[in-house]
């Protein structure tokens, strides 16, 4: 729910509210101005997050197809060793370095050569260089983001729910979404299940009590994925997310790697370290390949070669459907013994629930039904978003446009509730900053613009009247 459902009469907050058996009834009208208010600033951050979101979730299926010609070849009797096939990738492309090889993980699927420091590629991207590996002739190659092998097409619309293509400084508008995305849901779930249950029906109903009833039932039956969207959104969001970042590793519970350092006494030989960028070092890619099958590394997985003579290969899944495949091993370049094993069974708890959090919100852990259900959630936020600002139009008189709800409520709540849920707001402020921030932003101006109607005379606290 995004936006507030704007308040008949029966859910204006009352002059003198009558006394009520149930303590926290002072607190709706409160709710109700948090939910109005957040909904009709914050939705329009809410509504690029579900539009760019929704156009992420479908783009895993687009590129398959705009990328089938490099994504697939036709299946033949017997794979080329790996080391032949990332050659005939050096010779179609000798630039930069050999970051990684995702070897063809199916019959029909290309292997990856992965090369970073290639020039007209962007920081902290790949270029991928497609091979096929019956023949190790050269599909192509495709600029890579991201442990999840997105090419420029996903990449583009994953920057663009990310950061709006502004960088750093874009990634708050998502995390001001994700920030209070729970908020206004929450909001809205205690003011749909406060009201009487006839007030509910959208059955036989027209107007804005129509449109109320669809923006309050909808945003209901998604409410639970709206939390979950904002919960897995923050925990990689840049001020939140470094937050829970320092918090999970206190706990002892962040996400553990393979020890890549060859240590030992063949740590430093020459015949470990190859030329730098060809991934031709030791044993060789083949005979890693093989140590790590004998581990249980089963496809997919990627070869990140050593990063120099003291260094080891490590191996690692890298499949993020369900069951993920998240073990790794590090293998000894010089004489291919499996030197640390890491299974993702091993991971602390906080750590599992994040992979599977983050896999979840970015529609990869089941797959095609993942990415269909985030875009239902999307098209339930637009359409929520749509029919609160609907809403507030409904409830101005005449011409004018949707009327505020009037100040005063917090008066009515009772000390004993009222002083833990504000010390509650402010330790959540202290943590999600994009809470914290526009909240008192938003107080500071109330209260300014509060003081100037009552100056003008125009101030009324409670009433079912505007309040400015």
């Amino acid at each position: 729910m995004t936006t507030a459902p704007s308040t008949t009469t029966d859910e204006a907050p009352r002059p003198t509210p009558a006394p009520s058996k149930n303590s926290w009834a002072p607190l709706r009208p409160l709710i109700l101005r948090l939910h109005f208010y957040a909904g009709v600033l914050v939705a329009p951050f809410l509504l690029v997050a579900a539009v760019t979101g929704l156009l992420y979730a479908a783009s895993f299926q687009a590129e398959k197809i705009v990328y089938d010609h490099e994504l697939t070849v036709p299946a033949g009797e017997r794979k080329l060793p790996i080391g032949e096939q990332v050659a005939a990738a050096r010779k179609a492309h000798p630039e930069g370095t050999v970051s990684a090889v995702r070897p063809s993980p199916e019959a029909d699927a290309t292997t990856r050569v992965l090369l970073s420091g290639v020039p007209g590629v962007d920081e902290g991207h790949t270029l991928a260089v497609f091979v096929d590996p019956y023949t190790a002739k050269v599909r192509g190659s495709l600029e890579q983001y991201g442990s999840t092998g997105a090419l420029p097409l996903r990449t583009w619309i994953d920057e663009l729910h990310r950061d709006l293509h502004l960088g750093e400084s874009g990634r708050l508008y998502s995390e001001l979404a994700a920030s209070w995305l729970w908020v206004i849901s929450g909001g809205g779930l205690v003011l749909w299940f406060s009201r009487r249950r006839a007030l509910r029906k959208v059955r036989g109903t027209s107007g804005r009590r129509r449109t109320l009833g669809l923006h309050g039932s909808v945003g209901v039956w998604a409410a639970a994925g709206f939390f979950f969207l904002s919960a897995t959104g923050l925990t990689w969001s840049a001020h939140a997310g470094a937050t829970i970042d320092e918090l999970r590793t206190s706990l002892g519970q962040a996400t553990p790697s393979v020890s890549a350092s060859a240590g030992g006494e063949h740590s430093g030989h020459g015949s470990a370290a190859g030329r730098a960028g060809d991934a031709a070092h030791g044993v060789g890619l083949d005979k890693v390949l093989a140590a790590a099958r004998s581990e249980g590394l089963g496809d997919p997985v990627e070869i990140v070669p050593p990063a120099d003579a003291k260094s080891a290969y490590v191996v690692k899944q890298v499949q993020r459907s369900w069951p993920e495949k998240q073990d790794s091993v590090a293998i000894d370049p010089a004489s291919g013994e499996v030197m640390d094993v890491l299974r993702f069974a091993d991971h602390p708890v906080l750590a599992k629930l994040t992979r599977w959090g983050i896999d979840l919100h970015t529609g990869i852990l089941f797959g095609l039904a993942n990415q269909i259900a985030l875009m239902l959630l999307a098209l339930c936020l637009i359409l929520l978003i749509v029919w609160g600002y609907r809403m507030w139009w409904q409830r101005g008189r005449g011409t004018a446009f949707g009327r505020p709800i009037p100040r005063g409520a917090w008066q009515q709540v009772p000390p004993q509730i009222l002083v833990p849920l504000l010390a509650g707001i402010a330790v959540l402020g202290y943590f999600l900053p994009l809470f914290g921030i526009p909240l008192a932003a938003f107080l500071a101006v109330d209260i300014l613009l509060g003081e100037i109607a009552y100056r003008r005379g125009r101030r009324t606290y409670g009433a079912g009247t505007p309040a400015q």
